[in-house]
């Protein structure tokens, strides 16, 4: 070893010693699969000789970053030194090729710093936590700079990573390309920042029934109504729109809540507050609806309120003159029932997209319009509401995915995700996490196992779903948790009524009529029923109450978003909720029910799988091979 600064010599060696540091011995350490080192290891990762990767790791034991120990299978191998407390202490490791950064063991803040630029895309439930930093994720970004961005991403992996910051930062730029403006004359400007990227990306991608002409080479004259669409095309191209038009906001509405919001909730208000638009995505039970009253209550202009149902708009008005200091004629419903427009009106998607009504909703101007559901903003039925012109623009979803990818929509129509990753939501007991067991149910009738056999399409999933084993099963689930309050799912009419009738329980679905239905939900709320059979109408057209357990027996042809919905029937702060899922053993149910929620296993629950054995034409108290007795 010479006496000299090893990270400066001579020849080839000088340029893999400049950048040799703790972060490149990590890196060598994952090519090679351990957390050990020789000299010979890094001298062929860094391409040196192997004295030059010698004076390089002294240069890091100087700095106590690296230790050495002698071994009897190699004179010297390398470690770095906080090896010894690996275990019970964060890492972070980045992968910046792919944009992947692996976290082992986050506190909070660190979770709290990877939300504001990455998406939590897989967590093992235990401590593993994987994020992809994409493209959407650095336009949303809650910074006012780039600087300030680059700082957040430094203090949450606890280093720098060129590559990384890089990318992100042409991404920061890119977000900032294009800008709505409204003219002094009062129509809508698309503005470039430059000549070049207005030719070669809005002049290439729009067309005449987008703009009407040139003003400038940074600026073009957009045809009235053609905003969204110039949004999603320009988005779609890599480009998302600043959208600083001066929108009216409607007359004033002052009002205050009743209850206080929680941290993150407030987050979600100050986040939505700064950019003026958004989506809050949360689990159920994570006070969406309470979050979006907070942003009403910043914004305090006239509302607009879209719901898919009109039971939904009941329980808006309901939970409105019960959290906020609205009165009773301040609030208004508009839909099949009843047509009241109002400073905050509450509305269904679909009598807000008729042209019969439109009038009514356009000749008001709205400071803001709730989402509601913001998933079927994108349906070609519903997203005529997105047309209604307003100040700012709020969505509300649990899991804002469409299966056919149709998703970007909803941000370049509403407004961009804002959320909280669920397991720090679970881990805060602000929502309970359920446990989810996938219980594979053998045939109930043999007649109906020779009927799948034959058939094909979708008559062989729909025997599949209706096997009436799962009745038997249904039963010895009640009966294992007699004291739980239960919701048991279904997607057939028919399946339901069989239900019902063998658990002797109601069955709500969208033939029960609207009083009724209300009163069933209500006595299951005061807990005078503990049992409801819910069609599909129960994944998202009513408000459920909460229960502890939910029996999904069939429906897992149905989406990602489905099988949240009806899993978070059972997330409140109590905790001790089950979900269990249904599926024919040998059909392709099998594969349904793990597709359906591998989604939520990413998102930190936990999802064990049990094979039934129990002959089904028993009763509930026959004895089974499962591992819950």
């Amino acid at each position: 070893m010479t006496d000299s600064d090893p990270t400066s010599s001579d020849g080839d060696d000088g340029e893999a010693g400049d950048a040799f540091t703790l972060s490149t011995f990590h890196e060598i350490c994952q090519r090679e699969g351990r957390p050990v080192l020789t000299a010979a290891a890094i001298a062929s990762g860094l391409e040196v000789s192997q004295e030059g990767a010698s004076e390089r790791l002294s240069a890091l034991v100087d700095r106590g970053e690296v230790e050495r120990l002698s071994v009897s299978t190699d004179p010297v191998v390398w470690y770095p030194s906080e090896l010894e407390d690996l275990t019970d202490r964060e890492r972070v490791v980045i992968f910046p090729k792919r944009r992947e950064i692996v976290v082992d063991r986050p506190d909070q803040f660190t979770r709290a710093q990877l939300s504001q630029f990455a998406h939590l895309a897989d967590t093992n439930g235990e401590s593993g936590y994987r994020y992809v930093v994409r493209a959407e994720d650095v336009w949303q970004a809650p910074h006012d700079s780039f600087d300030d961005l680059q700082r957040t991403m430094r203090q949450a992996l606890g280093q720098r990573s060129e590559a990384l910051e890089e990318w992100v930062e042409s991404q920061w730029d890119r977000a900032r390309q294009f800008t709505l403006r409204t003219h002094p004359d009062g129509y809508t400007v698309l503005e470039a920042r430059s000549a070049e990227v207005m030719g070669n990306v809005a002049r290439q991608k729009l067309e005449e029934e987008h703009v009407h002409a040139p003003i400038s080479d940074t600026e073009d004259w957009v045809r009235e109504g053609s905003e969204a669409a110039i949004k999603r095309i320009l988005y779609e191209a890599g480009y998302p729109v600043q959208d600083e038009r001066d929108l009216e906001g409607g007359d004033e509405l002052p009002m205050d809540l009743h209850v206080r919001l929680r941290d993150y909730q407030q987050t979600w208000v100050d986040r939505f507050a700064e950019a003026g638009e958004g989506v809050f995505v949360g689990p159920p039970g994570s006070g969406k609806t309470v979050a979006a009253m907070g942003a009403m209550a910043h914004v305090e202009g006239e509302t607009l309120i879209l719901v898919p149902s009109r039971d939904l708009a009941r329980q808006w008005a309901d939970t409105l003159l019960e959290h906020t200091t609205l009165e009773a004629d301040q609030i208004g419903q508009y839909h099949g029932g009843v047509k009241e427009v109002r400073p905050v009106t509450v509305a269904t998607y679909k009598i807000a997209g008729m042209d019969r009504h439109r009038s009514l909703f356009d000749d008001r101007e709205w400071g803001l319009v709730v989402f509601d559901e913001v998933h079927h903003v994108p349906s070609d039925v519903y997203r005529r509401s997105t047309h209604l012109q307003s100040r700012h623009r709020l969505g509300l979803s649990a899991s804002p995915i469409r299966e056919d990818d149709r998703q970007v929509e909803i941000f370049t129509l509403v407004g961009p995700p804002i959320g909280t990753d669920w397991e720090a939501l679970f881990e805060a007991g602000f929502v309970a996490e359920p446990e989810l067991e996938i219980r594979y149910v053998p045939w109930g009738e043999d007649e109906q196992a020779n009927e799948y056999g034959s058939a094909e399409g979708r008559e062989r999933y729909q025997i599949a779903a209706m096997n009436r084993g799962k009745i038997a099963e249904t039963r010895y689930l009640l009966s294992a948790h007699p004291a739980a309050k239960a919701l048991v799912f279904v997607d057939y009419l028919e399946q339901g009524r069989e239900f019902a009738d063998a658990l002797d329980a109601p069955f709500v679905s969208g033939e029960t009529p609207h009083h009724r239905r209300r009163q069933l939900l209500e006595e299951f709320r005061r807990d005078e029923r503990d049992l409801l059979v819910i069609s599909r109408v129960g994944d998202e057209g009513i408000d459920l109450p909460t229960a502890d357990l939910a029996i999904i027996a069939s429906g897992l042809g149905g989406s990602r978003r489905q099988g949240t919905q009806r899993a978070g029937r059972t997330m409140r702060p109590a905790g001790g909720a089950l979900v269990y899922v249904l599926a024919t053993r040998g059909t392709r149910e099998e594969d349904f029910a793990r597709r359906q929620l591998q989604h939520l296993g990413r998102k930190g629950m936990t999802v064990t799988e049990e094979t039934v054995e129990r002959s089904t034409d028993s009763d509930s108290d026959s004895d089974s091979d499962s591992s819950d007795e």
